[in-house]
């Protein structure tokens, strides 16, 4: 049994663990947040926690509805994307069937689908059989890679045509180009899955949110724990949307900052991939591991892209200009 069992998945955001390991406070650059984040104002105090919180939690849904033109019983709710993703998983996925993931991506996909008893393809690897679940995180994590408004319909298409579920992770787009989201397609094989933790900088709010068919939200709803939401994160969800317009101002300032990067690393001589959102993959020609040991010691978090099979990369955040500055002043460092 136990040799049965996937790994748990590799995530960067240690930045506690390493603090409480090292004894010193580090720049994290690992977890990729918006740097720019729109002030909300939230006073936690306000959260009412003598009840329990409104499982249907319908009027956070009927916020979410309006700022996306959706209906209520299309919108389903989940402890950060990862809860969505499980509770997905296994509502959708039997054993034996096949989920179809390209390389390189977040790792969540995989391990919730096997979890829920299907094996891991992609499309590279073909089993002659029809996968039940085809994975796309747009834009990619780690590479930052958009793929365009029409791209993901013709995804969309074929994955009809084939009898195939397209999940789509949009958790990044606010951050990068929002007209090539998908979030308004209403279709039986679509679920669009989005997160406030990367656009508002709050991972610790854990709130994920996602839109599909009647049918599909009403199983999801049905399979995910209830009261998942808790107050805190329920107060601060219906706040935080009220500001979401304000996003774009972010994706402009990112793309500033991320020109700026680029221009750093040709001077360093440093590959990587054009990203679309507020992260970058740099490819170091040489072992990540090391290198990101070697960063820690300048006191700074990169993310070690080992895990996504790429063992010789690195993903970083890009941040605000000083933060920008002195994660490439310590990389240079290292590189030498």
């Amino acid at each position: 049994m136990a040799g049965d069992f996937p790994e748990k998945a590799v995530h960067g955001g240690k930045v506690r663990e390493l603090k409480r390991l090292f004894g010193r406070d580090f720049l994290d650059v690992s977890a990729s947040m918006n740097p720019f984040v729109p002030q909300v104002g939230a006073d936690f105090s306000r959260a009412d926690l003598s009840m329990y919180p409104d499982d249907s939690y319908a009027e956070l849904k009927k916020i979410i509805a309006c700022v996306f033109s959706r209906n209520i019983d299309e919108i389903c709710l989940g402890n950060g994307s990862v809860e969505l993703i499980r509770v997905y998983c296994h509502t959708i996925l039997s054993r034996g069937d096949v989920a179809q993931i390209d390389p390189h991506t977040f790792a969540e996909y995989g391990l919730s689908a096997e979890l829920a008893g299907a094996s891991v393809l992609s499309r590279e690897s073909p089993s002659g059989k029809t996968p039940a679940v085809r994975f796309i995180c747009n834009p990619n994590n780690p590479t930052g890679i958009l793929f365009f408004r029409n791209d993901m319909l013709a995804e969309l298409d074929a994955c009809t045509v084939a009898g195939t579920q397209l999940f789509v992770d949009e958790a990044f787009m606010d951050l990068s180009e929002p007209e090539d989201s998908i979030t308004d397609v209403r279709s039986e094989n679509l679920f669009v899955m989005r997160s406030l933790t990367k656009s508002f900088a709050v991972p610790g709010i854990r709130f994920g949110f996602g839109f599909g068919s009647p049918d599909l939200i009403e199983k999801i709803e049905t399979a995910r724990t209830p009261w998942t939401i808790n107050a805190f994160a329920e107060y601060y969800a219906k706040l935080a949307f009220a500001h979401y317009h304000e996003l774009r101002d972010s994706a402009k300032q990112i793309a500033i900052e991320r020109e700026w990067y680029y221009t750093r690393l040709d001077a360093l001589g440093l590959s990587y991939d054009r990203s679309s959102v507020n992260y970058l993959l740099i490819h170091l020609n040489r072992n990540a591991t090391s290198f990101t040991r070697a960063m820690i010691d300048k006191g700074i978090l990169v993310r070690d892209c080992t895990s996504f099979g790429l063992p010789e990369c690195i993903r970083v955040s890009v941040g605000s200009r000083e933060q920008n500055v002195r994660v490439l002043e310590e990389i240079s460092s290292c590189l030498r």
